[in-house]
């Protein structure tokens, strides 16, 4: 039997509640919404006669249970039982019968309070906070920090300090950090246009979108030629600079390269003039500065892996003429005791390979040799290196 129970009434307005739209109705006024008429489902005519006991029990509960909702009749005419009144839909005639019903009336309230405050203070953001109700009210306990931020950014534009330096009562850094996905949300509505850096997107570009000043990016490089080391009293040129510095060096070399596991970028082998750079992965912007690369030779040896052959594929929207080495299928199945499994396979076109990149590539990809083949570039020997080396200073 699936006739609408009592429950199914509470589990509609549940849903209601839980796609924001109840609140969203508060937000709106009570004419929005309300009043609101639910379909049930009852009995058809042969249930009527066969199981009428059964109807019976169904009406009762379902009147019983009528404490904040109303019951639309129709009038069913039986050959057999004659004329009987049967619930054919369900009213919550206010927003409070329904709030009432699944016990959000307070949860509601606080909401309420978050409008007239926001109404009061940030007017602008009102729109966000009928779109998001829901996501208002998880944020209730910090919503005055918020206002609080954005006031002060609409009195302070693009000011050009660390985050860690705004200065407000009870808001420190770490609780910003958390914070930024939202308030760029409401940024975004509440500050006008020339303050926002629209070339800056997601967290990761909060800091420039709103003109706060952001985390130096660097660039860790080691120097391969012992005669051009920058520091005296070491051989081992380990060096860690910020981007613009490293963009303004002025260094004697003629060979780059660049890896990307950190014990390789370690035991890197010496080499005539030459540095390598840490890679670590995507993203290459701590380079763009550095035009002076483009002058330079420059290999790339990244993981013989779908990644491995993406992340080549982005450095050479900064570096073109980067050269891969150790990425070829000669090395890949000479190693292939030693493969492992790459879980989630990079499945994008990647326009700057060459031929031979791209065929193994989507070798690669399309399972060619067995599903997530993936070769660790940790895994290949250091002769393999050394050879490669050598074969470049011939």
């Amino acid at each position: 039997m699936n006739w609408t129970r009592p429950a199914d009434v509470k589990a509609q307005v549940q849903r209601l509640w839980d796609r924001g739209v109840l609140l969203a109705a508060v937000a709106d006024g009570e004419d929005a919404l309300f009043p609101l008429r639910l379909p049930i489902k009852g009995p058809n005519s042969r249930e009527l006669s066969e199981r009428f006991s059964e109807v019976r029990d169904w009406i009762s509960a379902l009147s019983a249970a009528a404490i904040h909702y109303r019951i639309e009749w129709r009038t069913v005419n039986h050959r057999v039982l004659g004329s009987n009144e049967i619930p054919s839909a369900i009213w919550i005639d206010q927003p409070t019968d329904a709030l009432l019903f699944i016990g959000k009336r307070r949860a509601a309230e606080q909401f309420s309070q978050l409008l007239e405050q926001t109404r009061v203070q940030q007017p602008a953001l009102l729109p966000w906070l009928r779109k998001r109700p829901l996501h208002a009210l998880e944020l209730a306990e910090d919503w005055p920090s918020l206002l609080e931020v954005i006031q002060w950014l609409q009195d302070h534009p693009r000011p050009g300090i660390y985050l860690r330096q705004l200065d407000l009562p009870g808001i420190h850094s770490k609780w910003l950090e958390s914070h930024r996905a939202v308030l760029a949300e409401l940024l975004d509505r509440a500050l006008p246009e020339d303050a926002i850096d629209s070339t800056h997107v997601g967290i990761g570009g909060f800091c420039q979108r709103y003109g706060f000043q952001d985390k130096p990016t660097r660039v860790r490089f080691r120097i391969l030629d012992i005669g051009l080391r920058m520091f005296p009293g070491t051989e081992d040129q380990d060096i860690t600079l910020t981007a613009p510095a490293f963009a303004a060096l002025s260094l004697s070399v003629d060979t780059v390269f660049i890896t990307e596991n950190e014990i390789n970028f370690l035991t890197f082998p010496a080499f005539p003039r030459a540095i390598v750079i840490f890679g670590a992965g995507y993203g290459f912007e701590n380079l763009a500065a550095a035009r002076w690369l483009h002058d330079k030779h420059v290999y790339y040896w990244g993981d013989l892996d779908t990644h491995g052959f993406a992340i080549l594929d982005q450095l050479r929207k900064t570096v073109p003429q980067t050269v891969s080495f150790l990425m070829d299928e000669h090395t890949l199945l000479a190693h292939r005791s030693l493969w492992g499994k790459e879980t989630k396979p990079e499945t994008a076109t990647l326009n700057r390979l060459n031929a031979m990149e791209l065929t193994l590539y989507e070798q690669l990809r399309d399972k060619h040799w067995g599903e997530g083949v993936r070769l660790e570039q940790e895994r290949i020997g250091f002769d393999y290196l050394r050879n490669f080396l050598t074969e470049i200073t011939l």
